[in-house]
């Protein structure tokens, strides 16, 4: 892979090259993609979605927005000094071909932002949900009508997928979704295949899968103009990540371990002498301990301490790429970046604890029960009322139903598959208050 390639700035729909050294600085193509994910629908609907505690009326506890805004900024700072160094060691990127620093950070900032934007309500949990409901939930059903990576896409439901059909799926006078730029793409697949063979190597990119098979043409596509390397044989779809990928999960496993932490000390689900004695691991090179000592508050102690560990966490990130950058563009670096971090034991003994105390925490747990419930429901009711229409055999009951449906989602499908996956697009855009409303709408617990 080349660096030129990957910083493609095409759209969707191009019939022009664009090239960066005729960028209007002023209003960037990759600063352009930032500013519509943050004004998209999708996005906005992150800020009542579950990070930690579903449903949670605390305050401070973070959303999938406020992660989401979080992981872009973290992910913004490792790509500019990544870009530094790129720009150092390959001058001719910006004497000839106009990259700047900055271009590396906004790509990366754009692709954390979206990196959450296809989750469905009540964390990952909503995912295993819609899964279930397929894989042994009443859309049993529907096996034999599907392919094999057809049924896969629905029994291994995947929000990185459904974030790529949220961020490129076309519909009528707006195509290609957002019209993201294809680098900005390219660093948002953190899992560039499809769902089978599921996990055929411990390749990193092997872990999950990234577009479903009705994005396949178009994810195909992209990745031939970022100069993406296939690494699949066959029929199967697979390629090695592109670079700037492994900064994106970087930011997003600096935050969630950091930040998460952060929200279950200030929950007291984590003791705060506890807590303090695993980020003081993390700091202890670049802690002031006078400030410190200073800091007459839990808050003010662990903020401080959040934020020091966050930029050591940093600067490591970009120190194992630039070591790795080589094998990295060859398509031989199956890891994440943290996996090789100095800080690894450290981070693994934050996520462990983090795992213990805060996500298998009773009112976690309680709230994903619930969770459950909602959406299979929900899916259950509207899956069999869209069915019904398209077989001309509504009741009244399916057709008030859908009557519930944005206007957006009331397109027909023609295909078994594509109106299965189109009803779990709809949840998983749900934000989990708007599920509960729903589902207590539908259950005659809401009459007002």
């Amino acid at each position: 892979m080349n660096w030129e390639q990957l910083l493609s700035l095409k759209r969707q729909g191009d019939t022009s090259k664009r090239l960066r050294i005729e960028q209007d600085d002023t209003r960037l193509g990759f600063e352009v993609d930032y500013d519509r994910i943050i004004f998209s629908s999708a996005f906005r609907s992150l800020q009542d979605k579950t990070q930690v505690i579903p449903l949670s009326k605390t305050d401070f506890v973070h959303t999938r927005l406020t992660h989401s805004l979080e992981v872009s900024v973290v992910g913004r700072s490792i790509g500019r000094l990544v870009g530094k160094k790129i720009i150092e060691k390959y001058p001719h990127l910006a004497a000839i071909h106009g990259f700047q620093a900055n271009d590396f950070g906004a790509i990366v900032a754009a692709a954390s932002l979206a990196h959450d934007i296809g989750n469905p309500p009540f964390g990952h949990s909503g995912e295993k949900a819609i899964g279930e409901y397929f894989c042994i939930g009443k859309g049993q059903k529907f096996k034999d009508q599907l392919s094999d990576k057809e049924w896969q896409d629905l029994i291994d439901f995947e929000g990185n997928a459904n974030g790529f059909s949220v961020l490129t799926a076309s519909r009528p006078g707006i195509e290609g979704g957002l019209r993201i730029s294809y680098a900005t793409l390219g660093a948002f697949m953190k899992y560039p295949k499809e769902s089978l063979p599921k996990k055929p190597t411990q390749n990193i990119a092997d872990k999950k899968y990234g577009f479903f098979q009705s994005d396949a043409a178009f994810f195909q596509e992209v990745a031939a103009e970022l100069g993406m390397i296939p690494n699949k044989n066959g029929n199967d779809i697979g390629f090695e990540r592109h670079p700037l990928a492994y900064l994106v999960e970087a930011a997003d496993d600096i935050c969630y371990t950091i930040i998460d932490f952060e929200d279950g000390i200030n929950l007291g689900l984590v003791a705060e002498d506890f807590a303090l004695e695993y980020l003081i691991k993390l700091v202890k090179d670049s802690i002031d301990s006078a400030k410190y000592n200073s800091l007459t508050t839990k808050e003010d102690r662990i903020s401080y301490l959040r934020a020091l560990a966050i930029g050591s966490l940093i600067n490591d990130a970009v120190k194992v790429f630039i070591e790795n950058e080589e094998a990295i563009l060859q398509g031989r670096f199956p890891y994440a970046l943290m996996d090789k971090s100095k800080y690894k034991v450290q981070m693994d003994d934050i996520i462990k604890l983090s795992v213990k105390n805060i996500y298998q925490s009773r009112e976690v747990i309680e709230k994903e029960i619930v969770g459950y419930q909602i959406i299979q429901t929900l899916l259950d009711k509207f899956i069999t009322a869209f069915n019904n229409k398209f077989n001309d055999n509504a009741s009244n009951y399916d057709k008030l139903l859908l009557k519930m449906l944005p206007e957006k989602f009331l397109e027909e499908k023609d295909d078994l598959y594509k109106r299965l996956l189109h009803i779990c697009h709809y949840v998983s855009l749900l934000t989990d208050g708007n599920a509960l409303e729903l589902y207590e709408t539908i259950n005659g617990r809401k009459t007002n």
